[in-house]
C-alpha cells in the first residue's frame, strides 16, 4: 500500500468514526431541550459539516460520500438503539440527503474563496437537515417542534459559521492529495 492509499484509508476511517460519534451523540442530544426553542443537538451536530468538508476538502467527493454514507449505516443502528426508532429514521433521513448535498455542494464551490465552500454547503444543509428531521421526528407529537426547529436551525448556522475557524487552521494539513478528483475545474 503506497503512502497515499494509507493516508486515505486512515482519513476516511477517521471520518466514519467521527460521524458516527457526532451523529449518535446529536440524536441522543437532539431529546434534550434546553427551552421552548432549542435542543443540545443543534450544538453538536453542525460538527458532522466539518467533517463531511475536511473530507471531501482532503480526499474529494468520492471518499467523502463513503464517510457519510457508512457513518450514517452505523449512526442510524446506535440511534435505534440509544434513542428512538422514530429519531433513528428521521435522523437518517435527514442526514443522509442533507450530507450528500453538503458534498456536492462543496465540490462545486471548493476553488473559490476558503470560506466559501463550507460556509454554503454547511448553511444549505443545514436548512435541508433541520426540515427534515424535526418534521418526521417530532410532528403529530405533541411537542413544540416547529420552534424547536426554528431554535435548531438558528444554532445550526451560528455553528456553521463558527466551525469556519477549525477549518481554517486545518487548511494546510487537508490540503488535497494528489490524484483527488473534484467536480470543480
Amino acid at each position: 500500500m503506497s503512502p497515499d492509499q494509507a493516508t486515505r484509508r486512515r482519513g476516511i476511517l477517521l471520518g466514519v468514526a467521527a460521524m458516527t460519534l457526532i451523529v449518535t451523540a446529536s440524536n441522543v442530544l437532539v431529546q434534550i431541550p434546553i427551552n421552548d426553542w432549542l435542543t443540545w443537538g443543534a450544538l453538536s451536530y453542525p460538527v458532522a459539516f466539518l467533517v463531511t468538508d475536511l473530507t471531501n476538502r482532503r480526499l474529494g467527493p468520492g471518499p467523502a460520500r463513503r464517510v457519510v454514507l457508512a457513518g450514517f449505516a452505523l449512526a442510524v443502528v446506535l440511534s435505534a438503539y440509544l434513542a428512538t426508532p422514530r429519531i433513528a429514521i428521521a435522523s437518517g433521513s435527514a442526514f443522509l440527503l442533507a450530507q450528500l448535498l453538503d458534498v456536492q455542494v462543496f465540490d462545486r464551490l471548493r476553488r473559490g474563496a476558503w470560506w466559501r465552500a463550507p460556509l454554503v454547503s454547511s448553511g444549505l444543509a443545514s436548512v435541508v437537515d433541520t426540515a427534515l428531521f424535526f418534521g418526521i421526528a417530532f410532528a403529530g407529537t405533541g411537542l413544540p417542534w416547529a420552534t424547536w426547529a426554528l431554535g435548531d436551525l438558528g444554532v445550526k448556522l451560528a455553528v456553521a459559521g463558527a466551525m469556519l475557524v477549525p477549518f481554517r487552521l486545518l487548511l494546510g494539513r487537508t490540503a488535497p492529495l494528489p490524484g483527488t478528483a473534484t467536480q470543480a475545474g
